[in-house]
Order: structure tokens, then sequence, then C-alpha cells
């Protein structure tokens, strides 16, 4: 499955029964618009989509803040799903909304609208019964708020979240301090180009594995994803969709799949903690994901997805990809 020198090893198991992964990161309300049509508003955000896909596999504690606009049955989908809400912060004004339209192949999308409203506060502060639970996913907020969260914990084993283009490039020095505490970092290729200085995903991923992560995920969109350990490396195709109705959250959701599923089996990513065909699962879990997101507009495949339908085109996955 993995390519390179490192050995394979059974992978750590947590003992606590009642482990949970906090998800840090957005709350919002999205437009959108694609070649097969057009929601003006809808549940959104970085940390609903990671914490919904993650919830098929482990306990999740959201982290986020709303306005008083937060429907009832958005935050009924939310509890539906079994996370625990006490570290949705809800106060007066209205929710960060985003909208945007995409391109006629849906590799592409132009921002319209941007309004932040009560997320340009967000200051993230854990509940006392979060700090000591062994999973942390920081989803694309600010990195010294990714930094802040990171602090409040006090048993964490396994730790890492995402960026994007606009803190490489203005928020260098900060976000370099940041994924330094991390086991592991998710990002697409340009950005892994951006941050890195280089081209060629290979070099690229050398030169951000030695920024302190020892754990490496590109993300290529319909292409699928490449994992990246010091001395190896594990790629897996896009799952390939008749009709792709809307990408929106699908690389959040690839991340709830992927961590969602190291939770579920107690691993613990240190150097030689992990057994490198649960990562190659793991990876394979969030490209599965991804790709139930992209079925229908922003959240509603949840639902109605049932955990035998993900392990079903799991099963896909290794049918397709096995020689």
């Amino acid at each position: 499955m993995f390519s390179g020198k490192e050995q394979a090893r059974r992978p750590v198991l947590l003992e606590s029964k009642r482990m949970s992964l906090i998800v840090v990161g957005s709350v919002a309300y999205d437009g959108v618009e694609t070649p097969h049509g057009n929601v003006e508003r809808m549940l959104g955000g970085a940390a609903t989509y990671i914490g919904l896909a993650a919830s098929y596999f482990t306990k999740v504690k959201l982290v986020g803040i709303v306005g008083e606009d937060f429907a009832k049955e958005d935050r009924d989908l939310l509890t539906g799903h079994g996370m625990d809400l006490e570290g949705l912060e809800q106060v007066p004004g209205k929710t960060f909304f985003w909208k945007g339209v995409y391109s006629d192949d849906m590799n592409d999308r132009t921002t319209l609208q941007t309004d932040l409203n009560v997320f340009a506060d967000f200051n993230p502060k854990l509940p006392e019964s979060y700090r000591s639970q062994p999973y942390l996913l920081l989803g694309n907020i600010q990195p010294a708020l990714q930094r802040s969260v990171r602090a409040q914990m006090n048993g964490v084993r396994l730790v890492g979240g995402d960026t994007m283009n606009y803190w490489i490039a203005d928020y260098r020095d900060e976000l370099l301090e940041t994924i330094k505490e991390w086991d592991f970092l998710l990002i697409n290729d340009s950005e892994a180009r951006m941050l890195s200085g280089h081209h060629n995903l290979k070099r690229a991923a050398s030169a951000i594995l030695d920024m302190g992560p020892n754990t490496l995920v590109i993300k290529r969109g319909e292409y699928g994803a490449i994992l990246f350990r010091r001395d190896s490396h594990f790629m897996v195709p896009g799952y390939l969709l008749e009709e792709v109705f809307d990408p929106t959250g699908a690389g959040d959701c690839f991340a709830g799949g992927f961590i969602g599923y190291l939770a579920e089996k107690g691993c613990d990513l240190k150097q030689g903690h992990i057994d490198r065909k649960e990562l190659g699962r793991a990876v394979i879990y969030g490209s599965v994901m991804g790709s139930f997101c992209c079925e229908k507009f922003g959240v509603d495949r949840f639902r109605t997805l049932k955990r035998e339908d993900i392990d079903a085109r799991f099963r896909e996955f290794r049918e397709f990809t096995e020689f």
C-alpha cells in the first residue's frame, strides 16, 4: 500500500472508552450556485462539514460561534449526529455567511460575498470537559487562534488541521509556529507549493515535513490525495461520481473522514506508533466522505447517509485500486 522503507507497525490504542474528537472552526450559512442549480442559504462552514463526516466514526465535540439567526433545525441536524454542542457559542448578531459560484467544470469558484458577522470576533474557549480529550482537528481559522486552542488541551495525543493561501501569504511566521506543534497537516496541492516554495509535490512534501508535522496529506480534488510520511507515501485516486452537484465542503469532509477513522481506531501518529495500513485506510475513508459530500447541495447528503453506505464505498475503493 505504501512506497518506501517505513516498516508496518501495530497502532497504539488509547485506553479511554470515552474518547472524543474536538473540532474547531467555522459554522456558517452558504449561498451556492453550480451548473446544477442555486441554493440561496444552506448550512455550511468547515467545522460543520468536518464534524458531520467524523461523526460516523467517533464522538464529536464542536467548538464554533453562531448568531441568533442559527436555526433550530440546523442545530438538530448536528445533535442528531451525536455531536456535543456545549462548545458552540451563540451570540447576538448574524451567523457567518459566504456566497459563491462555481465554474462549469466545478474546478474553480468565485466568491461573491463574505460576511464574517459574529465570526469576526471568534476567540475559541474550550469547555472544561473538552480539554482532556485525545483528538483535535483545527479547521481553517487564523493560526494564532489554532495555536491558542492547542494550548488549552491538556491530554491531546493527536492534533492537526487545515490552512489556506491567505494565512500562508500574510501570516507565514505565525503559521509556521503553529504547525510545529501538529502531528498532521491537510492542504491542497497549490497550498503545498505555496507553503514549501517547491513546485514538485515530493520536494514540497519533504520541505513541509521539516516544518514539524510528521504526516502530510495533499488533497488534489477530483484527482485524489497523496499522504506523505518521512520515508513513505501513499496515493489514492478520486472517486468517480456520475454527477457532482456541489463540491463545497468536500475537503473538510475529507478531513473529517481521515481524523474520524483514526480516532475510531485509537491511533497515534507519532513516529513508529502507527500501522501504515491504518493510515492508508484513513486516507481512503477521507476520500469516501468527500465524495458523498459532492452528491447533493451542502450537507443534504448527511441527512440520509448511513455507515453501511460508507463502508460499501470503502470496499469499492479497495476493489478498483487492487492489482
